[in-house]
Parts: structure tokens; sequence; C-alpha cells
């Protein structure tokens, strides 16, 4: 990107609701099951209906909002927002527009060991449309009403974001407190979160530039992608003597392109009005604080602790921070104080991970628990065993169910680190072998491997190899 010009992106995250009903009426909220199979005269916009809102979609949004410290209305209203599309039955889409259930607040990021505040405008409740349905099988398109009436929260941020490694953080961390939280199982491949995303560029010192949005982008690389390719298209633009028009835009990340769909609507566009057909939410202030006091630590603060606390790096913390199991798993671990916490996260990030990822299986499906892991990973530090001994220790661990100490002693793993036993081993081995110490001491310095290999084949393994190394360099050079 040209640094003459900085890039200023606002994002609208779209998360539909893990609720077992949907918004307004009693059809099943489920992904995948046959088409129009979970529809009512309610949700398909028949006229003469009455909607009826669903409950725990307002507690899932004031959770939100209080995880992104917001300010929470307690008595606010929903509108139609009209617009014709043939997925929109009703032609009008309920949402909230003057008035939202959240508003004013902020997420904190970490990018580049550095945290920064990004403003959150609002977060409000709306239903989702339908799906069109395109195949070569037939001509035309066809509808699919299943996700109309699904509970959506819409969160808006603040045009603070000025970077595409700021966005992609900000989304990771929106994904994860969603988890955290509970609310939306965040599945990207089955739409259950998706973002529009807003771009204008303007040389350094002058004032914001003319955005652009781009349309349901369906996954954060894709929108990363996105950002950058729609800033340097605007730059191209503007250094040509062009201007920027405010408009709508379509993401096709197979072409790595934005295209246009059609010229930016405004609010006004839009027609609203109070919806009709629905009361006034009034939610009381016990019921408000209630909501706060159920939320766990979040996704971000664990970050900033474990970075600050710990001194893990940024990218590991992350990693860990973001699953719900893996933080578990590392907080319990970490609280025994048996093994150092950037020994627990290497093996977290390691091995674990790496089996979980070749199975399928999640952390609680196998027998991995925090007291497991701490003291595998304390016996490692304190020399006990070597690194070898604990992948062996680890893969007895998962196939067999056992406790390390009970594999260490069947196994005979125990690492020798006794000094004077290793020093009078060394001392036989090499009296053993003159011609490779020979060898080393005029230069050939690869023999010195063969020396400690020696030493650890007379020890049947169980000498601890660093100290064996040192040892046998210091006898090298008496």
């Amino acid at each position: 990107m040209n640094n003459n010009y900085e890039m200023v992106v606002g994002l609208e995250v779209h998360a539909e609701l893990n609720t077992s009903s949907k918004i307004y009426c009693s059809c099943k909220n489920a992904f995948g099951l046959e088409v129009n199979s979970q529809v009512c005269p309610i949700c398909m916009g028949m006229p003469g209906t009455l909607p009826t809102l669903n409950e725990k979609v307002v507690e899932y949004a004031i959770k939100m909002g209080h995880a992104l410290n917001c300010k929470i209305n307690s008595v606010c209203k929903q509108d139609r927002k009209n617009y014709f599309y043939p997925d929109l039955p009703k032609a009008y889409q309920i949402s909230q527009a003057e008035v939202p259930l959240c508003e004013n607040g902020h997420l904190d990021i970490m990018v580049d060991g550095k945290t920064k505040t990004i403003g959150v405008t609002r977060i409000h409740i709306e239903e989702d449309a339908g799906k069109l349905l395109h195949d070569d099988s037939f001509a035309g398109s066809l509808v699919d009403l299943n996700r109309c009436g699904v509970p959506l929260i819409e969160i808006v941020s603040e045009p603070d974001i000025r970077s595409v490694a700021e966005a992609k953080a900000y989304l990771e961390t929106i994904k994860s407190i969603l988890q955290y939280i509970n609310i939306s199982d965040c599945k990207m491949q089955e739409g259950s979160i998706r973002c529009d995303v807003n771009v204008s560029v303007h040389k350094i010192g002058e004032p914001f530039g003319t955005r652009c949005e781009m349309k349901n982008v369906n996954s954060f690389s894709a929108a990363a992608r996105g950002i950058e390719f729609e800033a340097n298209r605007q730059i191209e633009i503007l250094e040509n003597g062009g201007i920027i028009e405010q408009e709508t835009r379509r993401w096709d990340d197979a072409k790595g392109e934005s295209i246009l769909m059609r010229t930016k609507e405004n609010a006004n566009d839009y027609r609203y009005f109070p919806e009709p057909d629905l009361l006034t939410i009034v939610v009381d202030e016990e019921k408000i604080a209630e909501l706060k006091a159920e939320l766990p630590e979040l996704p971000n603060a664990k970050l900033k602790r474990y970075v600050n606390d710990f001194g893990i790096s940024q990218n590991d913390g992350a990693l860990i921070a973001e699953s719900v199991e893996k933080a578990k798993l590392f907080d319990d671990a970490v609280a025994l104080k048996k093994g150092t916490p950037k020994g627990i996260i290497k093996w977290i990030l390691g091995d674990i991970s790496k089996y979980i990822n070749e199975t399928g299986k999640s952390l609680s499906e196998i027998p991995i628990t925090a007291k497991r892991l701490a003291e595998l990973v304390e016996i490692i530090e304190s020399g006990k065993i070597s690194n070898a001994s604990g992948k062996i220790v680890f893969e007895t661990m998962i196939a067999e169910n056992k406790e390390v100490a009970d594999i260490v002693a069947e196994k005979k793993l125990s690492q020798n680190s006794d000094a004077g036993e290793l020093e009078a081993l060394a001392r036989d081995v090499l009296a053993q072998n003159e011609k490779s110490v020979s060898d080393y001491k005029g230069g050939k310095t690869n023999a010195l491997g063969f020396l400690v290999g020696q030493c650890m084949k007379a020890s049947k393994g169980q000498a601890n190899p660093g100290m064996m190394r040192d040892i046998v360099i210091k006898l090298l050079s008496e």
C-alpha cells in the first residue's frame, strides 16, 4: 500500500445466535435441515401473522454488549427495514434503527504486542433473511426459507481500524468472545458469522475519504484480502485523478477482486419505521446486572494476562486464548505450579494440538488433564526424563489412559542426572574408545557425537543427554 495514504476500516459483524428457536416464532433454529422444512406462516411472512420476540435473543445480545463494554439500553424498540429481495418474503426485515439494545462500547485488541482500543458503535438484534439456491441442474434460482427468522446480532465498529492486521485481530477477538460466552457457534462455513467491510483511504493529514462497502464476506482471511485490495483500488483511482464513489461491492475471493453491485444506499432508502406488531423491549436493571455477572474472563483479557504475566509471545498467547478448551487446560495446569507456563503452552500448541488435528477429537475426548500435563512438563524440566521420553509418556497416556508416574516407572524412563555416576560412566567409555578420543583431539569434532552416543548406549538410554555431553566435553579437554 502507498505510504502516503492511510486506510480507514469499519466492520459490521453479523453473528447468528444459537438459540433453540427462531427470533419471532417457535420454528427450530438449526442448520442443514431439509429445504423449507423449518418454516411457518410467521417466518414466511404470511399476511396477518404476528411475531413474538424470543427472550433469549435479548439476553444473548446483552451479554455481548457487556463483553464489549457497551451501554445497555433497558428500554428500546424494533423497526422495519424495508427492501425488496427474493429471499425476504415480507419485503422488510425486523431490525433496530434509532435505539439499539447496546451502544457506545469498545474492544481492546492486541497487535504486535501493543494494545489498541476499537470503538463499538452499537449491537442490535435482527432477523436473518432466507437463502437463494443456484445449481446447474435447474434454471433460475430457488429459495430456502429455513434461515428466515434466524436470530442475528449485528456488531458495528467505529472506523478506528487502520491496518489489515488490526482488522484481523478485531474479527478474531469478536469470534472468540462469541464462543466464550456461548451465544454463537461461529461456523463460518455455515454462515453463522459473516461481515460487511467498509473501507476508505485518505492522504495522511487530510480528512477521511469516501467509503465503499463489501457485503457478506464469509471468512476473516477473505476480509483481510478484500480490505487490502479495496484500499489499493481506491488509491490507484485517486492517484490517477479520479474520485471515489460511495458504493456497495461484492468480494470475489476466487478472483481476488471486489465487484460493483450497486450505488450505496443511505439509511433513508430503507424507510425505517417502528415495528407496529412488537411491544417495546424493557429489561430491568437487575436482569442486566445478572447477565453481566455470568460472563467469564474473556479471550482478549486472557491474552493480555498471558503476555504480561508469563512472558508468552502474542502469537502463542492468541492461539491458546482463542480456544475455550485450550485456555482452560492451560490455566488449570499453570495453577498447579508444577511446570513453567512456557513449557505447558509448548506442549498444548505442539503435541496436543497435533494429535487433535490428526484425529479430529476435542480436548474433552482425550485423557489429557491439567494435572497430567503439569506433571509431564515438570518431570521433563527437572531433568527426570528426556524430551524424547516425554513423547513416549504422552503417547502412552493417550493410548492407555495412565498416570505420568506409572508410565515412567513401567517403561523405566527415568533419566540419570547424577553427575558422579555419569562422569564415571563417561571415563570408562573414553578409555574403551581411545581412537575416537585421539580423533577429537586431532580436530575431528564429529567424533564427539560418537562418544556421547556410546555413553548413552552404555547407560541404556537413561543418562541425561545434556549433562552427558557436557561431561564428555569436560573430560576431553583435560
